[in-house]
């Protein structure tokens, strides 16, 4: 028997609770503590996982503004690499897009998200915040009262609280804020249908721009992350287990979809990692129930084809800390009222954005009505056609491609 279930349960306070220590959790605890608010990050893994869990890393220049403007960029300007090209290949050839240069003149910054995790905790540790790892958060209690609290379990498994004026659910779709939320909030969930085996492999990019190959087989994607280390996506079928395939398979398929033949062999390496990821999207809507408000994931999730998870996370942290900081230091609530709609505005357009690149670089699966996976497949032969040779079109996705 755990004789420290028997223990008195603890009970502790913050002006503002926050779940969940990725980057909207985190930045938003930097900001919080730089306006002189009380508050504490509660993250249910280790330090160790979350400072090495690997997602993705490009950073767009809202984002870098973001951290420009709190102090919060050292790293990625010593460590991170500026990238504004990216390359499709199809059966019908290829065409490179110097987006950085297209649009409003922008690009990515090309910083792996567990660096920028990092240099968020250590800031926040630093400025005298507190987070408590190992920490389980249950169920947030009595949001729309004046007192709301989390119960959560301790590392040595006792039940605990803590007392808030104001929760942050910024733990993921599975966390406790989105397990807390009224009967009856709208969940909007979408299937693209499609499903990627996500690869690490410890070996040099073999493209100088992100690669997209859209192939009879399937989608295949490049994504450099260091001098030594690629990312690269293979569509697979939904259900197929990520061991199901040897690395020398692997590599074959990518030489195969990424066009070897054509443009040269890619720099193979072992793979550190791989995962099974099937593209879907969700949002809630509205993201604040009184005292609960949400950011990051537990607010939306985007497919990955855009790379517009992290970003948007870190547009949702600052909207929330300035939202927060006026009502709790200024007794302003008009931030806090608006914040739901400001932030879903963001959202939707990256959703839809997302949508719209899902789209181009995959075969989806055929639709029951006769001649949907023709039409679909000859729609995405003119997008890209379209892509190819209209200066319009190319500007419109530099400032998508890059945009919140």
């Amino acid at each position: 028997m755990n004789e420290s279930r028997n223990l008195p349960a603890l009970r502790e306070t913050a002006d503002v609770v926050v779940l969940g220590a990725g980057p909207a959790g985190l930045l938003l605890g930097n900001l919080l503590v730089a306006a002189g608010i009380d508050c504490v990050v509660l993250e249910r893994a280790t330090r160790s996982h979350v400072q090495t869990r690997a997602r993705a890393g490009f950073l767009a220049p809202n984002t870098v503004q973001v951290l420009e403007r709190h102090g919060l960029a050292d790293g990625l300007h010593r460590d991170g690499r500026t990238h504004g090209a990216c390359e499709f290949r199809t059966a019908r050839g290829s065409f490179r897009l110097d987006y950085g240069a297209l649009g409003r003149g922008e690009q990515h910054t090309v910083y792996p998200q567990q660096h920028l995790v990092t240099d968020l905790l250590e800031h926040y540790l630093d400025a005298g915040g507190r987070i408590r790892f190992r920490t389980e958060a249950l169920r947030v209690h009595d949001a729309d009262g004046p007192r709301p609290y989390v119960t959560i379990r301790e590392p040595d498994g006792r039940s605990a609280r803590w007392d808030a004026r104001f929760v942050a659910g910024c733990d993921g779709r599975r966390g406790a804020a989105r397990r807390s939320l009224p009967h009856g909030t709208a969940r909007h969930h979408h299937d693209h249908g499609v499903s990627w085996l996500g690869l690490l492999a410890e070996a040099p990019p073999s493209l100088d721009a992100v690669g997209y190959a859209v192939h009879d087989r399937g989608f295949a994607g490049h994504m450099a992350r260091s001098p030594r280390v690629t990312r690269y996506y293979l569509q697979c079928p939904r259900g197929a287990r990520a061991d199901a395939w040897s690395e020398e398979r692997i590599w074959d398929e990518l030489d195969l979809r990424i066009g070897a033949v054509e443009h040269g062999p890619l720099h193979r390496g072992p793979i550190v990692e791989r995962a099974v990821v099937d593209l879907t999207c969700d949002v809630v809507e509205p993201l604040r129930h009184g005292a609960l408000l949400l950011a990051g994931d537990a607010a939306s999730l985007t497919a990955p084809a855009a790379a517009k998870g992290a970003n948007l996370a870190v547009l949702e942290a600052e909207l929330l800390a300035e939202a927060l900081a006026d009502a709790l230091v200024r007794g302003d609530d008009a931030a806090l009222d608006g914040y739901s709609a400001r932030a879903l505005a963001h959202i939707w357009r990256a959703q839809e954005f997302t949508a719209w690149m899902t789209g181009l670089l995959h075969e989806i699966p055929a639709r029951e009505t006769s001649g949907g996976s023709f039409f679909h497949t000859s729609l995405r032969h003119a997008r890209l056609d379209s892509l190819r040779t209209s200066r319009a079109h190319q500007d419109w996705f530099a400032e998508n491609y890059v945009g919140v």
